[in-house]
């Protein structure tokens, strides 16, 4: 039996002394997914993306993306499993403004000690798939929210990650960029990338899912 992308038993995370963010959750997601994970706010969605992504640890229970249990990693493992293993896509987007579309799109790769040519020509190829090559020397600022967010999954891919998670992808956009980016995930899915994506959006859910997590109040309430 294929080993599952991730799998999470028995998760609780707690903040404070009132009810848990996340209450004895259990979920396996497999390699090739796509997955919606929606909710009210304060339903434990981004929650949970954290603790997948190793920026959280749980207070019980164990978290497994690709083979390794990621809440007993350190912090300083944790980031290099992040670099090795997971892009993530925010709502916000996160780039430097500083720095050219290109070398956004460069940085996790230059960080991870690849900086070659051929890092480079990924980079140029990424940007062409995604439709803003004649961006390259551009600087952030000067993009509308859809050209940004594509910049922000160029740069999440270039490491080639197993996973890719995307917290509100499409929520600082209008409804063109909306689809636009509902367009590119989609896109990715079929090319075999395994992702959970995190929104308040039902139609992000529909259009891109195989599978919607729904919770509410840090439990899963269906899967459907």
């Amino acid at each position: 039996m294929t080993q599952p992308m991730i799998a999470l038993t028995g998760v609780t995370r707690r903040y404070d002394e009132g009810p848990p963010a996340l209450h004895d959750i259990s979920l396996t997601i497999a390699e090739g997914e796509s997955v919606a994970v929606v909710g009210p706010s304060g339903s434990g969605k981004s929650t949970l993306l954290n603790l997948i992504a190793g920026l959280d640890r749980p207070d019980a229970g164990e978290v497994t993306v690709a083979g390794t249990r990621v809440e007993r990693l350190g912090e300083a493992a944790a980031a290099r499993f992040r670099r090795d293993h997971v892009g993530l896509v925010f709502q916000f987007f996160n780039l430097l403004d500083d720095l050219t579309v290109l070398d956004n799109v460069l940085l996790p790769a230059q960080l991870a000690g690849a900086s070659g040519r051929g890092t480079r020509e990924r980079a140029a190829g990424l940007l062409d798939s995604l439709g803003i090559a004649k961006h390259t020397a551009a600087y952030p600022g000067r993009l509308s929210g859809g050209e940004r967010q594509r910049v922000a999954v160029a740069r999440a891919l270039i490491n080639r990650p197993s996973l890719l998670l995307a917290d509100e992808p499409t929520g600082a956009l209008d409804t063109a960029a909306g689809q636009d980016v509902r367009d590119l995930l989609n896109d990715l899915h079929a090319s075999g990338q395994t992702i959970v994506l995190v929104t308040h959006d039902p139609r992000l859910a529909q259009a891109c899912a195989t599978r919607t997590v729904s919770m509410r109040d840090g439990l899963i309430e269906a899967i459907r």
